[in-house]
């Protein structure tokens, strides 16, 4: 090895040669010389140590006059070494050593510390106690280090024990290394009895540990501990304050945190920029934007981090204008902003679903160069998603060169909220071929989609998929599993969900339990469970008077809906909202209480919204009222001129009194202004595949079996005495045309295909987007009785189970 080096001298001579002619200080004589100085050489090495091809000559030097085995000087040349990055010279430089003492493996381990090769400062932790070399507080500090990087806490509880055994665990900033380490790993009690044992505790180790109190959640001990590091006559420093604003923003306490902003104040902080920053974002998160606003106003000095947590703390609150205005303000600073101060403002584009304004900020980062990483991808494709803008939300999720499961969950979710249930379990299918783990959130949102689509064996299949990862059944799955199977008509199972989470329970769960009675008709079990609920303890919120009324609704329980509605108006605990009204004004219009109905319109305490009359005239179209409808209708015109239901309703209302230059009037309004209808649809599940059919399709594979069948089912049924009824079919055409487009509709090709492809005397489960019509009704009570078939049907408004030519609606939907 020594000829190696010889060698590096030799090549290098010229260029150290160089080095000593250009510098006047270097002042040595002549290096041949054996009795030249060790400190002469530690010169050399400080003044030429940031060039390799000099360390090289001056290495080669020391080796010629036998100075290799002072481990000073070479402590000094691996640590040059290791500050150049060459780890391989400094490795060879300390196996050369004879007999390496601690203070050289220090170097050794600490340069590879430096260099993240934590394995290798770890193997020579290691040799040092197989060569029974003694280890001091440096060496325990640089191997503690080395495990948290690589989480080996068995080898790092083995440091902190021979730390121990030396009696150096006393240092300060070793003591703080075994707190931190200790802490990582959760155990507290452990990293509290070594803070105890320590002798002289500087505000190092005090933040150590208080930081570890913050960290485990332990908010009390860590505010008792500062208080009495106070106590100890210990200054607190900026870290001290950063880890009591942790606690502040984590309790939420907003005194606590006006007591550590007047600390800070008195600790003489007010010009450092971290720790009014925090101030900032502390009180950005419990709520105080006007004490955040004036500690960022009065602040001496902003960075951009400064700026960013400003916007970020305007936007979580609510303050979207606000957000951009101290972003306009931070352009006119001449500060660059960067791609964090993108999210926080596409994240206020997604609150008010501002698209526009969106896009300006999409095409912003892209000319500003910002790399769309994982989280300004995530925002972009939320904005677009909450927007509505789900191709666009495709495409930039489809282009992501880096996608993390929050990427994945944002675009599950947003196209279960947009109604693309039947592609967001497609998503899910390829994001598990990537192998991405879904989080409970992920799994939240398939819920929704198999709800959305009333399937059921997916939907068992994602319930199976929360057992198997192991979530746990917190309040939000369990109300989307119930959620989910009383959808799809399973009330039973929803039932089983809500009697499991006993300990889990609250007024959400049980709201979700209510309200699934109430789409299954089922009022009285609804009326039972809100009693049951008020009996246990539980107070009712405004959710659960919605959830009721509804299910009285629904269930045709006028007396005890109104008798509930006003025992809520005297109970002054829950204010009534609209929603409510809406919810009792559609009570009285399904019974035809069309004058009480009015009246309450007239009573209410505060302006009626469109909502409270579209339930208005949902019942004047259903008893075919029309001088109420066209009168409610112009009221709603006035209030929502863009909504197309209104127009349709309208539309029928008008038809219905045979007015049809009326209906063209409303049909041709409705194309000038670019309105349109949604279309109804009908979706059955066959063999784990979501099938959808639309009136008179003809789009499946097998349309031509399913209306031969259809045909067939006609003809049984009116062998069996059944009459059309097409009083819903609102077009201006003869009858017999009025009944083609009835057996048309999507509901009947739906029934016919389940009898096509499912075995005898199964269930068959059909999804429709609309109410279903009343012939439609007609046939299937009389199709569940001569195929002795049950047909379970999810329509816009309940649940109807037909059993042998009878429905569980008892015909009141």
């Amino acid at each position: 090895m020594r000829s190696r080096f010889k060698l590096i001298f030799s090549s290098s001579y010229s260029a150290y040669a160089y080095a000593s002619a250009s510098s006047s200080s270097i002042k040595v004589t002549n290096f041949n010389q054996s009795q030249a100085k060790v400190h002469n050489f530690l010169s050399l090495l400080q003044r030429f140590s940031k060039t390799l091809i000099w360390v090289n000559s001056i290495h080669a030097q020391i080796i010629t006059n036998g100075l290799f085995r002072d481990q000073s000087l070479v402590r000094n040349l691996v640590g040059v070494y290791c500050d150049l990055g060459s780890l391989v010279y400094a490795r060879q430089v300390f196996d050369e050593c004879p007999h390496p003492k601690t203070i050289l493996y220090n170097a050794m381990i600490y340069g590879y510390l430096r260099k993240e090769r934590y394995n290798e400062a770890h193997e020579l932790f290691r040799l040092m106690g197989f060569r029974n070399v003694e280890v001091d507080s440096y060496t325990c500090n640089y191997a503690l280090k080395a495990c948290m990087r690589l989480s080996d806490y068995e080898t790092g509880v083995e440091v902190i024990k021979r730390a121990v055994d030396r009696g150096v665990e006393s240092n300060g900033f070793l003591g703080s290394s075994m707190i931190n380490f200790l802490m990582k790993f959760g155990n507290v009690d452990e990293a509290r009895r070594c803070f105890d044992r320590m002798g002289e505790r500087d505000v190092v180790c005090w933040n150590s540990m208080i930081g570890g109190y913050v960290q485990a959640a332990q908010f009390s001990k860590a505010f008792d501990l500062f208080h009495e590091m106070w106590s100890c006559g210990i200054r607190p420093s900026a870290v001290s304050m950063l880890s009591m604003i942790r606690v502040c923003i984590d309790t939420a306490d907003f005194k606590l945190a006006k007591c550590v902003h007047g600390s800070i104040v008195g600790l003489g902080m007010s010009n450092e920029v971290l720790v009014l920053t925090s101030l900032v974002d502390m009180y950005s998160n419990i709520g105080d934007m006007r004490s955040a606003c004036w500690v960022f106003e009065t602040m001496p000095k902003r960075n951009l981090v400064s700026w960013n947590v400003m916007v970020s703390g305007c936007v979580q609150n609510g303050m979207v204008h606000e957000s951009f205005a101290f972003f306009d303000r931070l352009v006119a600073s001449g500060v660059r902003f960067d791609s964090g101060t993108m999210v926080s403002l596409i994240q206020g584009c997604s609150q008010i679903a501002a698209l526009n304004g969106g896009k300006i900020l999409h095409g912003c980062s892209l000319r500003r160069g910002f790399e769309l990483n994982p989280i300004l991808s995530t925002a972009i494709v939320d904005l677009y998603s909450k927007c509505g803008a789900v191709k666009k939300a495709t495409f930039v999720f489809d282009r992501m060169k880096q996608r993390n499961v929050i990427t994945w969950t944002a675009m599950l979710v947003g196209l279960t909220q947009n109604g693309y249930a039947e592609e967001a379990l497609k998503l899910f299918s390829q994001m598990q071929k990537e192998g991405v783990a879904a989080t409970s959130v992920t799994l939240v949102s398939l819920v929704h989609s198999c709800a959305h689509l009333g399937s059921l064996k997916k939907g068992k299949g994602v319930h199976a998929h929360f057992i198997r990862q192991g979530y746990s059944f917190d309040v939000v799955n369990m109300t989307a599993l119930i959620d989910m199977y009383a959808k799809c008509g399973t009330i039973e199972y929803a039932e089983r969900i809500f009697n499991k989470g006993s300990i889990y329970r609250d007024v959400i769960l049980w709201n979700s339990m209510i309200t699934s009675y109430g789409i299954h008709g089922h009022g009285q079990q609804a009326l039972d469970m809100y009693k049951k609920m008020m009996e246990e303890g539980f107070e009712p919120n405004e959710t659960s008077v919605l959830s009721l009324l509804t299910a009285c609704s629904h269930s045709g329980l006028l007396e005890e809906g109104i008798e509930f509605f006003h025992s809520m108006e005297r109970n002054r605990t829950i204010r009534l909202i609209e929603k409510h009204y809406a919810s009792f004004v559609d009570l009285l219009s399904r019974a035809g209480r069309f004058k009480e109905a009015e009246a309450l319109i007239e009573q209410m305490p505060f302006n009626p919204g469109s909502s409270v009359f579209e339930a208005l005239l949902s019942g004047c179209q259903a008893h075919k009222n029309i001088g109420l409808g066209i009168k409610t209708a112009d009221k709603l015109l006035c209030i929502e001129s863009m909504n197309p239901s209104i127009y349709v309703v309208l539309s029928n209302i008008y038809a219905q009194a045979r007015r049809w230059d009326d209906v063209s009037y409303i049909r041709n309004l409705m194309r000038t202004r670019g309105l349109r209808k949604t279309p109804g649809y009908s979706l059955i599940e066959v063999e784990n595949q979501v099938h959808t059919f639309f009136a008179g399709d003809n789009s499946h594979p097998h349309w031509a079996e399913i209306y031969q069948h259809l045909e067939n089912i006609r003809a049984a049924v009116e062998a069996s005495g059944y009459i059309p009824d097409t009083s819903s079919v609102l077009r201006n055409v003869d009858e017999p045309m009025k009944i083609r487009l009835l057996w048309g509709h999507s509901e009947r090709l739906a029934i016919a295909f389940g009898l096509l492809s499912t075995p005898a005397g199964s269930l068959i489960r059909i999804t429709k987007n609309l109410r279903v019509c009343v012939d439609c009704h007609n046939v299937t009570k009389l199709v569940s009785k001569m195929m002795k078939r049950e047909l379970i049907v999810r329509d816009a408004n309940r649940f109807h189970r037909f059993v042998n030519g009878k429905c569980s609606c008892n015909d009141y939907w």
